[in-house]
């Protein structure tokens, strides 16, 4: 993966827009991009289990939690199934559990916090639609860039 500084995209492309929230990294990749596939859901992941489950071809999952910091919406499990098929990380408007072990795992994993209480399995939430998230609005097939500096959105690849 080809190194980028979130700070430089943004100077140089003034039109990409950060997310105003305060992530945590959580994977062993503290940097990752990749096209946007959108979920949203509230203290249930089950979306996201079904999504890890497909090929990521390198794009990267936002999901809008809602903020919840109740119920973890990634677990160890599910993570390693995202790195199995190749998707670059996620990006969660919400916490995660296992982080020990997410830490290990060669994803990008960036999260409000963690919980040790996994979610409902409802199977309730939405899929590729436009999400709000930190002031930001994310369509899905948008690019999205992150790294220890934070996470900006772009309409266009900017590397």
């Amino acid at each position: 993966m080809r190194a980028f500084s979130t700070p430089d995209l943004s100077d140089d492309h003034v039109e990409a827009r950060a997310i105003e929230l305060q992530f945590r990294n959580f994977g062993r990749r503290s940097q990752f991009h990749g096209q946007a596939v959108t979920i949203k859901c509230h203290e249930d992941n089950s979306l996201v289990k079904a999504c890890v489950a497909e090929a990521g071809l390198g794009r990267v999952i936002v999901v809008d939690g809602g903020g919840s910091l109740r119920r973890a919406l990634l677990g160890d499990m599910l993570a390693e199934k995202a790195a199995q098929n190749g998707w670059a990380g996620l990006v969660i408007n919400g916490v995660v559990r296992d982080v020990d072990e997410i830490a290990e795992i060669d994803l990008g994993v960036k999260a409000l916090g963690c919980c040790p209480i996994k979610t409902e399995k409802l199977g309730v939430g939405q899929r590729d639609i436009p999400l709000h998230v930190g002031g930001v609005k994310i369509l899905p097939g948008q690019y999205i860039y992150a790294d220890n500096n934070g996470v900006i959105v772009s309409d266009v690849p900017l590397l």
